[in-house]
């Protein structure tokens, strides 16, 4: 059964609250697109399964290739879960979105970032699932670095020591994803904490270079200035050109894929962050076309 990935929570937010406290675990955060692998079996007769962050997939109805390169490589997976049948894969299928700067060699792969344990329904820590990826043949994104208690600003300078996969000379990754396996959010959910380089960037501008100054507004406009970044519409440019060549004639296609995209992924963020506000969602959406156009004026 499919059983999408658990939204990944940035700092601040009221889902990670305590997630600090205890052993945390630090991996590098890949540039790509979301997928998963499992195995389903009735009356004896088992089949791999794909999904992307949202939907099942299949050879007819494919995301970036992912299921067709599966079942072109199955090996790996049935022999490992022959020995584990209860374990679903989460990971990254590394292929072009806003980041480029990885080695030829690192594209079109699927690196194991988590796994599920269906039947307990928790995430199997680190230890337990690292030997079997490597036994097997896996790709997977490395631990960086075990740290009991660690503070936001010592997580911070681990930003730009994400090199995972990056050509030499080519800078540093996407920024860092935070897991405590022993964390449970006040709504009960398993919730991991990220820190995105270029999200940080763009908030912290004083600490990188100049500052970026913001006069108050409306609720609509700051909702806009947070969640409207340089990384979410060239993400979102990138989804676009796997489909046909990104040019100005598909601006507005942008915007309301840009719109779309923070209705889906942060409203309820937008909601519990703002204690239920009521939002002039017709203003919300001219306020996000304006902020795109901010961010990234050299389109238009």
């Amino acid at each position: 059964m499919f059983v999408k990935y658990p939204h990944v929570e940035r700092s601040g937010s009221d889902e990670i609250e305590g997630i600090l406290e205890g052993t945390c675990y630090v991996f590098p955060k890949i540039d790509g697109t979301n997928a998963s692998v499992w195995e389903e079996c009735e009356d004896g007769a088992c089949k791999l399964m794909c999904g992307s962050r949202r939907r099942v997939l299949s050879l007819e109805d494919d995301n970036a290739g992912f299921c067709a390169h599966v079942h072109k490589f199955p090996e790996k997976f049935i022999s490992l879960f022959v020995e584990k049948p209860h374990w679903m894969l989460y990971g990254e299928w590394l292929v072009p979105h806003s980041l480029r700067t990885y080695r030829d060699e690192a594209w079109r792969k699927f690196y194991v970032f988590d796994v599920l344990d269906t039947g307990t329904g928790k995430f199997v820590p680190y230890e337990e699932y690292s030997p079997y990826m490597i036994h097997f043949g896996f790709d997977l994104i490395p631990l960086m670095a075990t740290v009991v208690n660690p503070t936001e600003e010592w997580l911070i300078t681990k930003l730009e020591s994400n090199t995972f996969l990056i050509e030499d000379g080519k800078g540093v990754g996407e920024g860092i994803v935070v897991k405590n396996y022993d964390f449970v959010s006040k709504y009960g959910r398993t919730t991991w904490l990220k820190f995105v380089r270029n999200e940080f960037k763009e908030r912290h501008g004083a600490e990188f270079g100049a500052p970026t100054v913001v006069m108050s507004g409306t609720l609509e406009q700051e909702l806009a200035h947070e969640y409207v970044t340089t990384g979410r519409v060239d993400k979102v440019i990138e989804k676009m050109r796997e489909a046909a060549p990104f040019n100005s004639k598909r601006i507005s296609e942008l915007l309301g894929r840009v719109w779309n995209d923070i209705i889906v992924e942060e409203m309820w963020n937008i909601l519990r962050d703002n204690k239920n506000p009521v939002i002039d969602f017709k203003r919300f959406q001219r306020s996000v076309i304006a902020e795109i156009k901010l961010v990234k004026p050299e389109i238009f």
